[in-house]
């Protein structure tokens, strides 16, 4: 398994981020089978990206106008301008960010009652999103997620849950054949941050890779 410093150097964070995640990506990793250099470099590469560089465990939906584009046709113009960020204005309010999740979210993977979206929006390091998933991670880390989905903001269960992840849909074999675009694909349904995530896998491949 890696050392910490091993850790800190792939995931490119500091000291204290370093000791207070250490502990649990490792957990995870053993736990759920991330058990090659290569596996867990991709891991720390997406868990990083999804994380902002294992910063942040839950889902900020603190968006400008341009920046809801990101979530395509689930919105419309007139919505992006009634709920995105003006230039100047600050941090949306909780209830223009739980409008946009109950958009974005609505309607899909079980989120089918009113405020679901915003229930169930990303937590963990991996952000776990939408009630079907909140269920069968729920299920396979014996938590009560969908009554207490606010379990995934603590530490380990945050670390936990991105292995339950990786490992309910087959992500080491995209790491196996170095398939950064197809492996982003499948954590986060398309391509955002793949530069993100192509820069921190390489870094994580320099020092967990070498021969």
């Amino acid at each position: 398994m890696i050392t910490r410093d091993q850790f800190k150097a792939s995931a490119g964070i500091t000291d204290a981020l370093a000791d207070k995640w250490y502990p649990h990506i490792t957990a995870a990793m053993k736990e759920f089978g991330i058990d090659t250099p290569k596996r867990q470099a991709y891991f720390i590469g997406q868990i990083g990206t999804e994380s902002n560089g294992f910063t942040q465990v839950k889902e900020s939906l603190n968006y400008s106008v341009e920046g809801l584009k990101i979530f395509g046709t689930r919105l419309t113009d007139a919505q992006r301008q009634q709920l995105g960020r003006k230039p100047g204005e600050s941090a949306l309010s909780p209830e223009r960010q739980a409008a946009i999740a109950n958009l974005v979210y609505g309607g899909r993977y079980g989120n089918n009652l009113n405020g679901d979206g915003w229930k169930f929006r990303g937590r963990g390091l991996k952000q776990v999103t939408f009630l079907a998933n909140y269920l069968a991670c729920g299920k396979a880390l014996n938590l009560p997620l969908t009554d207490n989905p606010d379990l995934l903001l603590q530490d380990a269960n945050a670390a936990r849950s991105a292995g339950w992840f990786w490992k309910a849909n087959n992500c080491n074999q995209y790491a196996d054949r170095g398939d950064v675009v197809g492996l982003t694909r499948v954590v986060n349904g398309g391509s955002n941050g793949l530069a993100d995530r192509k820069e921190r896998t390489q870094r994580a491949e320099s020092v967990l890779c070498r021969t």
